[in-house]
């Protein structure tokens, strides 16, 4: 059974969209340590449990905590996997049910949830952005991405139609309302930014205006092309991490600029005050 709007009480942040390669689970984890950093208590669920990019990430991060005996930060995780089933109707009640539930367990304890989908559309994809109060949607900073929110009048850079990707969000923009006349904020995250402003760049930032003021989106600057985001991914630690001195990392100027772009995504997302007093990191 649905929950109800005040059973739902975590706050809900979808990473979404339906092309792979965008950045979703490196802004998805950011934005979880960021967020425990901030003391809340967040939870996160992996809708991506085939390639478990988060999860792996996350599992990461306790071994790296445990080996070098650092008490850092961690959500509760959970991974919703996709069932196979000859009716493909059982399987999405299988599907369904198994996340409703993982939403109801975290939503007992966590202040947030953050949800990292797969890049395709998938039924667990179009049941988490449903279920959004934030939808974050990350794209490399080209038309190649672009294409997933619009189709684009290659000489005049004008919108022609909304692509695959939107009308999906339209669509779960109404099943939420229609579960519990809720509504989502929905930010697309400029990603992967090059260092200057070219005239892609400036083309592609115009087209996404315009886009936005059609469909119903904010805009905010991503994180740049910085190798930095893979060298942590082994390691299972983020930019919001650099600066606990049990680390024993010196921050550059790269880090420092690099962790200005993780604070502006997460001053964008609309979040209320934390319910759940962390007093420490848990180990």
């Amino acid at each position: 059974m649905a929950m109800t709007s005040q059973e739902q009480r975590a706050h809900v942040i979808v990473l979404g969209n339906e092309k792979g390669g965008s950045g979703k689970s490196t802004a998805a984890m950011h934005v979880i340590v960021g967020l425990l950093r901030d003391g809340y208590s967040v939870g996160a669920i992996d809708l991506d449990a085939r390639q478990a990019t988060l999860s792996n990430y996350l599992a990461s991060r306790r071994r790296f905590s445990e080996s070098h005996r650092t008490r850092l930060p961690h959500p509760r995780v959970l991974s919703v996997h996709r069932v196979e089933d000859d009716s493909r109707q059982a399987a999405e009640a299988a599907e369904r049910a198994a996340f409703e539930a993982a939403i109801a367990d975290l939503s007992r304890d966590c202040d947030v949830v953050v949800i990292d989908c797969p890049g395709s559309d998938t039924f667990l994809s179009r049941l988490g952005h449903s279920y959004a109060d934030t939808l974050i949607t990350p794209i490399n900073d080209s038309f190649v991405d672009f294409a997933m929110l619009a189709k684009v009048d290659p000489d005049k850079l004008d919108v022609i139609h909304p692509s695959v990707y939107s009308e999906m969000v339209w669509q779960a923009r109404k099943t939420r309302f229609s579960r519990d006349r809720g509504k989502f904020d929905w930010i697309v995250m400029r990603n992967r930014l090059g260092a200057t402003v070219a005239r892609n760049r400036r083309d592609v930032g115009t087209t996404l205006e315009a886009l936005a003021k059609r469909i119903g989106f904010r805009t905010v600057q991503g994180f740049g092309e910085r190798v930095i985001f893979r060298e942590l991914y082994l390691q299972g630690l983020t930019l919001m991490d650099l600066r606990d001195a049990s680390l024993g990392i010196s921050l550059s100027m790269s880090h420092v600029a690099a962790r200005s772009e993780v604070r502006a995504l997460l001053s964008a997302i609309r979040l209320p005050a934390p319910r759940f007093v962390l007093t420490a990191p848990e180990g």
